[in-house]
């Protein structure tokens, strides 16, 4: 489990911390801004309203191909960009895991997922907060399908 969480922890971090470096600024004697500050992991994360889960690919679906379409059913919750540290326990994004492996960061319910391999695979997607830290309890759903040719 926590090798799962550090695989997609350190993505997450590293495209937070670009963003805010890019969104960022200087004041007029060169210190930065907080605008561009990276924030901390609070110990106390918010929970969250929402109800997240996959309606495609099913669990233990066999998928031809090396595509397959994504669907999520979100409910309670609204999502929105991931360009702020204001947390509201029912705005995020959606996270989206293959394999243990982040495979993109969306605002979208449905999705094309490529560049598939024959074998079988673990699909999670994690509705989390702006700022790309999990709600506490997570809402996470997760479906293993197999991949054929």
């Amino acid at each position: 489990m926590e090798r799962s969480i550090a695989r997609w922890f350190v993505p997450a971090c590293l495209v937070l911390t670009i963003s805010a470096a890019a969104c960022g600024g200087a004041a007029a004697d060169g210190t930065p801004s907080t605008a561009s500050s990276t924030p901390t992991v609070a110990a106390d994360r918010p929970a969250s309203t929402a109800k997240l889960a996959i309606v495609s690919p099913t669990n233990g679906q066999v998928v031809h191909g090396t595509t397959m379409q994504l669907k999520v059913s979100l409910k309670d919750a609204k999502i929105v960009p991931a360009t702020t540290t204001n947390i509201v326990p029912d705005e995020g994004h959606l996270h989206v895991i293959l394999d243990d492996e982040l495979v993109m960061m969306t605002a979208d319910t449905t999705q094309l997922i490529g560049n598939l391999t024959p074998g079988q695979h673990l699909l999670k997607v994690e509705f989390v907060a702006s700022d790309h830290f999990p709600f506490d309890p997570r809402v996470i759903a997760a479906v293993a399908f197999e991949v054929k040719a």
